[in-house]
């Protein structure tokens, strides 16, 4: 025969078990939760680093620039060798994260603590190790001499490194990819300690009286459905890494129209520049026949058309500043990074071949690859839809501690403790419930199918007019370069010796000399609207035209 004794000693125990669990974690909590308490301060960047010319004349020029109010500093820009402006003081600071130990009392800046309450649970799970997320405060490395003439290339390598564009886009695919684990995890178990503060209140049963009960039970989703769940998180996966290159595709291109801006206005820059130089030669033709009896009016028309290209310089580094500021936007630079560019701007073939063009848009493009990722993905989810007229199965344990006092009312009480096992399992009756999911799912599968269809057919209509664009460029470029332009400075030349020779008038020459001013600028325009066009063509098909 059991002691009862001893049974009379573990129910007690067991009984107060609850108790003393509740007691421990009103008394202890407060300061457990205070002893994962987590200080956070903020502070701001202080650190500025300000590069100076090393020339001695150069920083002469800088002071002397620095003590005339209202002269403006120009960058130096270069033709053929020769430099049209003296090179300007250029400020560039650089922010960065100062350590803590920069921040204390004295400047006045405390930091300011954050308290974060930490909750601990009671049960451990193994959590999968999750990408190193980028910091905002992140330190962008600068292009070794910024200033100095770069190629398209090396700009947009450091936009793709630094814009936080895709360094977000990157952090949701990582996001993503931390889905796949939980979705094919199975639902928490379920722990449940029943009890009866009373002794007399409890269960009687023939064994004796219970004094406790715990169960433990586990939900258990019909099989399918988890892979079903961890298919359309693959899915999603694909959506967002389509989303990256979408991303990327439109930054090369914003990159590459800023730097062929800028390319065009430093060509025209020097094209006036070179210009400016023929008409101070005219000029002093006209003061020569002047003073041997000529007209004054030619003299100061001549002044006249150097004031205005003086006009057209000015309209143009305002031009190239608004270039220069938009691509030091997106490779992330300060705004006083002015960037320069190549003398070639880098122009490759146009492709004519229309067909080869959308069957490598359908391939390459990022928006229809990522629509047809999300059209698999809906299908999956309604796939999973079906799956919900199949139950859920739940299955557990239970156990109960039974004494055998002699407070027990059964004459036969023997103590057995009481163990058995349940098996349940959902009812998936609500059929309309069913039904609607499953009208949903399709509904929003056909959507996407529809919106794949339209987004071909847009991408279909760019690439035939941007084709047909590039294809005008390409020969007005050549009519420019091979007929009007050498026959433009081939009259030039005559006008200028005939108008030495007094058989013209000065009118005749500077309308010669307009005509090949606006030819050469315009052959600048064009060069940078091919560029501008096959960055389009690029981002359309999503692959780069080599």
């Amino acid at each position: 025969m059991r002691p009862t004794t001893t049974k009379l000693r573990i129910s007690g125990i067991a009984q107060q078990i609850p108790l003393f669990a509740l007691i421990a974690i009103s008394t202890s909590g407060c300061s457990a939760v205070r002893s994962w308490q987590t200080n956070f301060s903020m502070s701001r960047p202080t650190n500025q680093i300000t590069t100076l010319a090393s020339d001695p004349d150069s920083q002469a020029e800088q002071r002397a620039t620095a003590e005339i109010p209202g002269k403006i500093s120009i960058h130096p820009v270069t033709f053929r060798g020769a430099v049209v402006q003296d090179k300007p003081l250029i400020d560039v600071t650089e922010q960065r994260r100062p350590s803590d130990a920069t921040l204390d009392a004295n400047n006045g800046e405390l930091p300011i603590p954050v308290t974060i309450p930490v909750t601990i649970p009671e049960t451990t799970t193994k959590i999968p190790d999750l990408p190193e997320a980028t910091p905002d405060f992140e330190t962008i490395s600068d292009p070794p001499n910024a200033n100095a003439p770069q190629t398209v290339d090396q700009f947009v390598q450091i936009a793709l490194a630094n814009h936080p564009s895709i360094r977000a886009a990157r952090q949701r695919v990582s996001a993503e990819l931390n889905r796949m684990p939980q979705v094919r995890a199975l639902p928490d178990p379920k722990f449940t300690n029943t009890f009866w503060p009373l002794h007399d209140q409890s269960l009687q049963t023939a064994a004796g009286r219970v004094g406790n009960q715990m169960s433990l039970s586990q939900a258990i989703p019909w099989p399918e459905k988890l892979q079903t769940k961890a298919a359309i998180v693959s899915q999603e996966v694909r959506v967002a890494q389509a989303e990256v290159e979408e991303i990327e595709r439109e930054i090369i291109e914003s990159v590459q129209l800023a730097y062929s801006e800028v390319w065009y206005a430093t060509r025209a820059t020097a094209i006036i520049a070179e210009t400016r130089k023929l008409i101070a030669d005219l000029t002093k033709v006209a003061e020569t026949r002047y003073r041997s009896g000529g007209s004054q009016q030619d003299v100061l028309r001549a002044q006249l058309e150097a004031d205005r290209l003086d006009e057209q310089l000015v309209n143009l580094r305002k031009q190239k500043r608004f270039a220069q500021a938009d691509l030091a936007a997106l490779v992330q630079q300060p705004a006083t990074m002015l960037a320069e560019t190549t003398d070639d701007l880098g122009l490759r073939d146009i492709p004519n071949q229309l067909d080869e063009l959308i069957a490598l848009a359908e391939r390459c493009n990022p928006k229809l690859k990522g629509l047809a990722w999300e059209i698999q993905r809906d299908r999956q989810k309604h796939h999973l839809a079906c799956l919900e007229k199949y139950p859920d199965l739940q299955v557990g344990m239970n156990w109960g501690l039974v004494n055998d006092n002699t407070r027990v009312l059964s004459p036969v009480a023997d103590g057995q403790d009481q163990l058995n096992f349940n098996v349940g399992t959902t009812l998936p009756i609500w059929r309309d419930k069913i039904n609607a999911g499953v009208r949903e799912a399709a509904n929003r599968t056909s959507s996407t199918v529809k919106r794949l269809d339209a987004e071909r057919n847009a991408l279909h209509g760019e690439l035939r007019r941007l084709l047909v664009q590039a294809d005008a460029l390409t020969e007005q470029r050549d009519i420019y370069q091979n007929r009007i332009i050498p026959r433009t400075e081939a009259t030039l030349k005559l006008s200028v010796a005939d108008y030495r020779g007094k058989r013209t008038d000065f009118f005749s020459l500077i309308e010669t000399y307009r005509e090949l001013l606006i030819h050469e600028t315009q052959l600048a325009r064009i060069d940078a609207s091919i560029a501008g066009t096959l960055a389009r063509i690029e981002r359309a098909v999503g692959s780069p035209m080599h």
